[in-house]
């Protein structure tokens, strides 16, 4: 009996765990940097319009999530970003101001199983407003 309630023990706690780990990181722009600079991708969810407006942070991967009418296709999208970031490897989710990018991260972590999700959770208004630099090179005007 003590043997079974100590593997159940063991069993709660790595699902305990387990949860515990995969949870939406919070990424400030130091932290996106850094993992920038790791290697990690950052995965851009807005519109093109916005990415005209105010410029992407170089290297980032855009992947539009929601169009200007605020619908998605998640299967499409997940599609799609599975040929830019592994289940398995961390990504960066980034928006505007954090909002959208933390809908997507939560989307990511609980009903696609990734295991290291960080969200840009002021958005690229942080970078911007911070003096970061954002760039226009390589984006198609669509309008």
């Amino acid at each position: 009996m003590n043997l079974i309630k100590s593997h159940l023990k063991i069993i709660i706690f790595l699902i305990v765990s387990a949860q515990a780990n995969a949870d939406v990181q919070p990424a400030d722009n130091d932290k996106i940097i850094s993992l920038m600079k790791q290697g990690v991708p950052l995965i851009d969810i807005r519109t093109n319009l916005e990415w005209q407006n105010t410029g992407i942070i170089k290297n980032s991967k855009l992947l539009t999530f929601f169009d200007k009418d605020g619908k998605s296709d998640f299967k499409s999208w997940m599609n799609k970003l599975r040929e830019m970031a592994k289940k398995d490897q961390p990504l960066i989710i980034i928006c505007r101001s954090g909002r959208r990018s933390g809908i997507v991260s939560d989307m990511l972590v609980n009903e696609e199983n990734y295991s290291k999700v960080y969200n840009a959770n002021s958005g690229i208004m942080a970078w911007i407003n911070s003096g970061l630099e954002t760039t226009t090179e390589g984006l198609i005007n669509e309008n």
